[in-house]
């Protein structure tokens, strides 16, 4: 296998949003977004006390593209206004569709707010081709026995999305896309197929990994070349990390806050329909 070079990017912003301390490396001051994926916001590792944190954020709302949170610990509650609710623990993922609009409200659940603990969480910002913005939106909501896991050589690869010797993550996505929590080891080594014409993406949370002949520390964000039939992953340090890849959408893109479509005029009309109720009512 011929393996991709990549280039690495080590710019944050740091924010707060909630009781969350976020960083974002995607995107940063030389990168827009690696299509389909728009933003990366890594919340934590952060340990709480019990009964520091109040239960969920307030509701907000979303258009045009798909919010996913992958939870690498702790315990969070989503509700939305189309009536799912769901409850997260570690190593579950939700994947929201907003489509033609959606309010929604996730935080920390009343049960993780009472106890305390670690809360470690991602989440990905995945657009949405033109033709699919204005979808009826929906919620998936994976539990971790349910994600396939491939071990080999020190690593754990958690398939959230696309198919990889011969299993099939269980997200519905609307453009082809290939989604992996990976844990891994101090040593450990691994090669994963992409794809020729898929754009991908390394984010580390935590430890060290080299691909492409660079090192990769907590934090560092990796772009592959579409030069080769995959990655190669080794493990320095044993750690966290997402490995991201996907079929590029080649279409304009116009965001404001949390919505994205892609003309100015469309983001007028999302703050609108917003403002009118259109896309529904959720109580906080």
């Amino acid at each position: 296998m011929k393996y991709r070079t990549v280039k690495k990017y080590t710019s944050l912003q740091h924010m707060n949003v909630g009781p969350f301390k976020i960083k974002q490396p995607l995107p940063n001051d030389e990168l827009q977004q690696v299509s389909p994926f728009l933003l990366l916001h890594h919340g934590g590792p952060q340990t709480h006390a019990p009964g520091e944190l109040k239960a969920r954020l307030s509701p907000h709302p979303h258009r045009g593209f798909e919010p996913v949170t992958f939870l690498f610990s702790g315990k969070i509650h989503h509700k939305d206004s189309t009536g799912s609710e769901g409850f997260l623990q570690t190593g579950d993922v939700q994947w929201m569709t907003a489509g033609s609009g959606i309010i929604h409200s996730e935080g920390p659940s009343a049960a993780f707010a009472k106890e305390g603990g670690e809360m470690e969480l991602v989440q990905l910002w995945v657009n949405l081709p033109r033709e699919q913005k204005m979808v009826a939106p929906k919620y998936q909501d994976m539990k971790k026995e349910n994600i396939p896991v491939v071990k080999e050589k020190g690593f754990q690869l958690s398939l959230v999305a696309g198919e990889y010797k011969g299993l099939k993550g269980p997200a519905s996505t609307f453009t082809p896309i290939l989604a992996m929590m990976l844990r891994f080891e101090d040593e450990g080594e691994t090669d994963i197929q992409i794809p020729s014409s898929y754009n991908s993406l390394l984010y580390v949370l935590d430890g060290e990994i080299e691909t492409g002949n660079v090192l990769f520390e907590k934090y560092n964000l990796g772009v592959f070349e579409k030069n080769g039939d995959g990655v190669l992953l080794k493990a320095k340090k044993g750690g966290k990390a997402l490995l991201l890849a996907g079929e590029p959408i080649n279409e304009p893109v116009a965001s404001y806050g949390p919505f994205v479509m892609n003309y100015p005029g469309e983001i007028k009309q999302a703050i609108m329909d917003y403002e009118l109720g259109k896309m529904g009512v959720l109580e906080s």
